[in-house]
């Protein structure tokens, strides 16, 4: 789902690595020392999963925890998508440098989104925990498949983001099962985002 260099024309890449720094600084401003390695965790896990690819048709997917660094990080959750989707620039070329504004921004939307409906509260908790999962895959899909329709690169694009339904299952469970055990081993962690 990573965005490479050349696809996205370079002027909206530009704009976006300019809102994505922006967005970077802004919500990972005065971090207070107990959450650095809250962060780092999760960056480190978020980058970690990635490595494991399932295949889809012709294409294959991995996981990102976008929604689980939502629930996790809050709004701090876009500084830690960033830092992971760097390090999977850099050392495996999963998208690439011109393009990584414009992925942390797709990536970083489902973390935000995710954490807004944590902190909205509504609805039985395995359910909303699920739902961040959830959106969490599903929002940037969305979003690159908007992006590809708009720069005329291609509509089938759309049917791909369809095939990340069972990867946003399989996020979402993952999701409500770690909510689960954080809940009874360590509940605090639940409010720490917030």
């Amino acid at each position: 789902m990573h965005i490479a260099d050349g696809i996205i024309p370079n002027v909206w890449c530009g704009a976006a690595h300019a809102a994505s720094w922006t967005a970077v600084y802004l919500l990972g401003r005065n971090v207070e020392t107990e959450e650095v390695v809250r962060l780092g965790m999760l960056a480190s896990a978020s980058f970690a999963i990635s490595l494991v690819h399932f295949p889809l048709g012709a294409t294959s997917v991995h996981l990102g925890l976008y929604g689980l660094a939502g629930i996790l990080a809050g709004r701090r959750a876009f500084p830690v998508i960033f830092a992971a989707l760097l390090l999977q620039t850099l050392l495996f070329q999963h998208g690439g440098l011109l393009s990584l504004g414009l992925n942390a921004i797709n990536m970083g939307a489902g973390a935000l989104l995710a954490a807004g409906l944590w902190r909205a509260g509504v609805g039985p908790e395995p359910a909303r925990a699920f739902l961040c999962g959830f959106v969490g895959v599903v929002t940037p899909a969305l979003l690159i498949a908007a992006e590809f329709w708009l720069t005329g690169y291609g509509k089938g694009f759309l049917f791909m983001a369809a095939l990340y339904l069972g990867a946003a299952a399989l996020e979402g469970a993952l999701t409500a099962a770690v909510v689960a055990f954080l809940r009874r081993t360590r509940p605090e962690l639940l409010m720490a985002g917030a």
